[in-house]
């Protein structure tokens, strides 16, 4: 983990002081080990937009999630009653209730996910996934730490304004809060066009032609928009 521990609200009042000084990663990995974690990112609009991450495998869980429509952040059972929604052995849990999700991720040695509301007031706007590469719960404590994690990264993104729009995918600046699926949405507008058929069957077929592929689906839409793959 990077960093040496610090109590978790010294550590959130350090966000900005962070931000301006371009240590988002550090900090958000911090978090992520204070949360007893290896990784943590945060995805608005179930999914459909990542925006915040602190590491490659954190930012590819979500990825495998919104190319596979299934997963601990888009359960049909999703309810926050009791935050975070605890998925402790993936392995045993996800065979059953999400298998596409759970083969994808076993490539990545993720064991256990945990997912949290981030919300402004009473209103979700997205959720905070974390990880770990062995399985078992949180503590009463990390699960309650979690939601305090949340509501600052809630400020940071309704505070967010881009200098400049983004042009395009990738996976952009672990840590910091940005758009990562521009190419997505671009290439499910080509499809859309090109195919005649309406936006969401398009992104369907954008979903299926990474999956089948096994690629990332940013790369995918990437290609689908240069023309190097057949619609």
């Amino acid at each position: 983990m990077v960093g040496m521990r610090v109590p978790l609200q010294e550590l959130l009042d350090e966000v900005q002081t962070a931000i301006a000084s371009g240590r988002e990663q550090e900090w958000a990995a911090r978090c992520a080990a204070a949360l007893g974690l290896e990784g943590i990112a945060v995805s608005l609009l179930r999914g459909a937009e990542l925006v915040w991450f602190s590491d490659e495998t954190s930012a590819r869980l979500e990825d495998v999630q919104f190319m596979l429509g299934q997963g601990p952040g888009l359960s049909a059972d999703f309810a926050f009653d009791a935050a975070p929604y605890q998925v402790a052995d993936v392995p045993d849990l996800g065979v059953e209730q999400w298998p596409q999700f759970a083969v994808e991720i076993e490539k990545l040695g993720v064991e256990a996910v945990f997912v949290w509301p981030v919300r402004v007031g009473s209103v979700q706007i997205g959720t905070l996934t974390g990880y770990r590469t062995t399985p078992g719960a949180l503590t009463a404590q990390q699960a309650a730490d979690g939601l305090l994690v949340a509501d600052v990264l809630a400020g940071q993104v309704l505070a967010w304004q881009p200098q400049t729009p983004a042009l395009h995918d990738g996976p952009g600046t672990p840590g910091t809060v940005d758009l990562h699926r521009v190419e997505v949405h671009q290439a499910t507008g080509v499809l859309s066009v090109r195919l005649g058929v309406p936006v969401a069957e398009a992104l369907i077929r954008l979903r299926a032609q990474a999956f089948a592929a096994g690629r990332p689906l940013s790369e995918v839409a990437r290609k689908v928009i240069d023309k190097e793959l057949p619609t």
